[in-house]
């Protein structure tokens, strides 16, 4: 448990710091200044004429003031009006005298209904929103040149000089086809993070805050915050959401999928942080595009949504260095490059020693060194490195094509000896992990209406063991290979500026390779195996902000050509605005997915990266098939945000051995399911530079094995209770954060000591899963702070240290027969001890 004394002396001193910042008051400054306070605290966009503000000073309104309540406050002490659209834009314009009226009404030309909420401006200076039924009116100027703009269509510029004022005009708008995401709330959890209409979180890594431990917006680590997601060892390869494995989830880079998500065996994430420009995470209810997953959907995207210019940084911190560089090669194309590499070639750093110690506890390599107690020697090394290539060009002004590359591979080497008796014994193991990707897009925009998307692309993953000891002469070799290919073909079509249908095709072929080759006894096996999916799509989305109604649904029928079966996946995504502030949504999915990770042995590939991909054989290897139904109530007001989600969740046709038992089913080979219900909260504050939140998760999350003689118990991964809290300080350049996360113990299987027999010991065991581990108890801090030089140069240092308290987290246990007392023992591994890391980073 977390000592009290330690963790308030902490929280106090955290709170009196932050609380001697002083604000300024009474003094008058430029409205300019006053209006980017407002933008940068509120996250809004002004529009206004310069000649409108020039000169105006005024003392600025109180922090503590909602957004409408600071508008009122300009507008009652200056000759300016503010119009507030959607709270994400506000225009200003000049309070003006009676005169004679200009009027019209704005109608769609695709169905003829009338455009609320279009912006119109008169003479550029002007400018106000049409209603509910498309009209508006101005005081008429002499000549009326009128700039009309609503997101969906074409914007429109005509002259109203000779209008009669008796006849209104009839202007018609062409809907223009964007892809412009509804956002439902800004800076949750941190800024950065919103969560979408369709209930996506989406992370923004170039506009990221801060979060407890993380100085840098590593995306697996960041989506750990949010209710829901955990990693029950504290692994990016582990990452469990609402209780399913990490290969049940789907990782998106640029549209191909990903089978390796770590570096360093899972504790950092393998996608530069500071390269995507937008991550997409799905718990429920994600597009029928996306296939192949039972559990969450991560889409990450490099390519920027809008133009930008030229760009250089590097980085440094206590585990890697980085580039990334981003050079536009003319007004339609531009190339991007990033790479990255550890440092553990020239120095090892107390975050690398803490990093290692974490990943080979209880290991072969750590057993070889327990085993021995005479002159041992060892020599390590270990390194990774990713690198990722982006070339986008435009042709004409309908097409793009877009190159994505990406390269990722760990290395680690150990050679372990030791003289026993005057015996010299010796093991030396390699293991490599790599994954690469390539991706070509094609993207045309036929005309206001239609869309087309192709892409092709190809995934392949290896990882490789190799394995040599001295007592057996003996080498062992293992090699998991997966080769993805897959076309995906997406036609998008605006049938109205409410109503969007998409329909679409998709072929992937996979392909998995299984190889063990063992010599003294010689043994070797290579089994191939490989299907093909085909898969039809449609969806439909029908959004009316004035009625606040949001409907997308959808469905995806695969073929899997090897079983001649079809699966009919549907999909739903309903939300209603009950009013402005509350919001009800409803999700519901249909999924299956043919691959999966499984254990054969612990010990397999020396215990560390165990697991090994294989795909459905229809019978002992089903496919694995999901349903998920969650009900949302969303709640915003006064910059106060509650969040509770209740879900139910079920997976069939899970194995024993992708569960990583360790207990009397670790050699059983059954199938069965389980089944989830659970709820997640989230309350979150904003007070000026702070920011705070406190999430709580319930799971009661049971396997079901009708061929077990304990055909339901506790899920390995269930937490039952997970509590977080943070506060996040920002203000100008610098950033602060202190969290704390608490979670119940996992599962574990306790031995039956009555039966065991201790002259010749074999474990027995209890029911699967009788007990917990204790409580997980982490205190988390990080800092940024940021300046700029004055030609342009930006310098950014950030410091974290994770588990302050140094508190020893039990993460995992079982029981085994020790091979030097032939006796059983236990087993334990933790979680990282007390890590500091220190980042350095310089941008052009």
């Amino acid at each position: 448990m977390l000592l009290p004394k330690q963790f308030h002396f902490l929280f106090f001193l955290f709170f009196f710091a932050l609380c001697l910042c002083a604000q300024d008051k009474g003094k008058a400054v430029p409205i300019r200044k006053i209006i980017l306070d407002i933008e940068q605290l509120h996250q809004v966009s002004f529009n206004y004429l310069e000649d409108d503000i020039a000169g105006l000073q005024l003392t600025p309104p109180k922090r503590s003031l909602s957004l409408n309540q600071k508008l009122q406050y300009l507008s009652n002490i200056t000759d300016l009006s503010f119009e507030n659209i959607d709270s994400k834009f506000i225009n200003v314009y000049k309070k003006k005298d009676e005169s004679r009226v200009l009027c019209g009404y704005l109608f769609s030309a695709a169905d003829k209904k009338p455009i609320e909420g279009a912006n119109i401006i008169l003479n550029n200076k002007t400018q106000i929103r049409a209603d509910s039924n498309g009209y508006f009116e101005f005081k008429k100027e002499g000549k009326s040149i009128l700039l009309i703009t609503h997101i969906g269509f074409a914007s429109k510029r005509i002259s109203a000089a000779n209008q009669d004022a008796e006849n209104c005009l009839q202007i018609l708008l062409e809907p223009e086809v964007t892809e412009l995401k509804e956002i439902k709330a800004n800076a949750i959890l941190a800024s950065g993070i919103s969560k979408n209409t369709d209930g996506a979180f989406e992370i923004k890594p170039k506009k990221f805050g801060i979060l407890p431990g993380l100085i840098e917006p590593d995306a697996l680590q960041a989506m750990q915050q949010i209710p829901g997601v955990n990693s029950i060892d504290e692994s990016v390869s582990s990452i469990n959401v609402r209780g399913g494995t990490h290969d049940q989830n789907l990782f998106l880079w640029n549209g191909i999928r990903m089978y390796q998500t770590g570096h360093f065996f899972g504790l950092i994430s393998v996608f530069n942080p500071n390269l995507a420009h937008t991550i997409s995470i799905y718990k429920n209810g994600s597009s029928a595009f996306f296939g192949e997953s039972v559990s969450s959907v991560v889409d990450i995207s490099s390519t920027p949504e809008t133009t930008e210019k030229n760009s250089f940084s590097a980085g440094i911190n206590m585990i890697n260095a980085d580039v990334y560089a981003k050079y536009n090669l003319s007004k339609k194309s531009f190339i991007e490059i990033s790479a990255r590499k550890s440092i553990t070639d020239f120095v090892e750093t107390p975050t690398y020693k803490e990093y290692f110690n974490k990943v080979f506890q209880n290991t072969t390599i750590t057993d070889f060194s327990q085993n021995q107690d005479i002159d041992y020697k060892s020599d390590k090394k270990f390194g990774f490195y990713d690198a990722t290539l982006k070339y986008a060009q435009k042709i004409g002004s309908k097409d793009q094509i877009i190159l994505d590359l990406i390269t990722i591979q760990d290395n680690l080497e150990v050679f372990q000896s030791a003289t026993v008796y005057d015996i010299y014994k010796f093991e030396n193991n390699t293991l490599r992990q790599q994954n690469y990707g390539g991706n070509l897009s094609w993207k045309r925009n036929w005309n206001s209406y239609n869309t087309t998307k192709i892409n092709i692309y190809n995934s392949a993953y290896e990882l490789f063991g190799n394995q040599k000891t001295s007592t057996e002469n003996q080498i062992v070799v293992q090699k998991n290979s997966v080769n993805n290919n897959g076309f995906n073909l997406e036609n998008q079509h605006r049938i109205t500026s409410k109503f969007s249908l998409n329909n679409g095709y998709q072929f992937n072929e996979i392909g998995v390779t299984n190889l063990e080759q063992v010599t003294n006894p010689d043994f070797y096996r290579n089994v191939k195996e490989v299907l093909r999916t085909h898969a039809l799509i449609v969806e439909g989305k029908y959004n009316d902000t004035i009625t606040r109604l949001y409907v997308k649904a959808g469905a995806r029928m695969n073929y899997i050509e090897k079983f001649k079966k079809y699966i009919v996946e549907p999909r739903i995504q309903f939300g209603y605005g009950i009013n402005k502030n509350l919001n009800v949504e409803l999700l519901g999915e249909l999924k299956s997915q043919n691959s999966q990770q499984i254990i054969d042995l612990q010990k397999d590939y020396f215990g560390i990266e165990k697991r090994r991909w294989i795909i459905s054989n229809n019978t002992t290897i089903p496919i694995q098939r999901s349903r998920q139904i969650s009900l949302n109530l969303f709640y915003k007001k006064n910059d106060w945000l509650l969040d509770i989600e209740n879900f139910y969740k079920k997976v069939h046709g899970i194995t024993t051995s992708s569960q990583g038992f360790q207990n009397q089913l670790e050699f059983i080979r059954i199938t069965g399911d389980y089944e989830v219900l659970g709820t997640e909260i989230l309350i979150q504050k904003k007070m000026d530079h702070f920011l705070t939140w406190l999430s709580y998760t319930y799971n009661n999350n049971n396997y079901h094995f009708s061929d077990y003689e304990y055909s339901t118990f506790p899920n390995n991964f269930e937490l039952t209770h997970t509590l977080s809290w943070a506060v996040m300080y920002e203000k100008n350049n610098f950033k602060i954060a202190l969290g704390t996360k608490w979670s119940s113990g996992r599962p574990k299987t306790s031995p039956d000591i009555s039966k065991i027999d201790l002259s010749d010991p074999v474990v027995v065991y209890n029911k699967p899963n009788d007990t917990n581990l204790h409580v997980f108890s982490q205190v988390n801090l990080s800092s940024t702070y940021k300046w700029e030089t004055a030609n342009g140069i930006q310098y950014k240092i950030g410091i974290s240290i994770l588990n302050i308290l140094n508190r020893k987290n039990e993460i995992s246990e079982y029981y085994r027969i020790s091979s030097l007392t032939n006796s059983i023992e236990e087993v334990e591994t933790f979680s990282l001890q007390r890590t500091p890391n220190l980042s350095f980073r310089i941008s052009l």
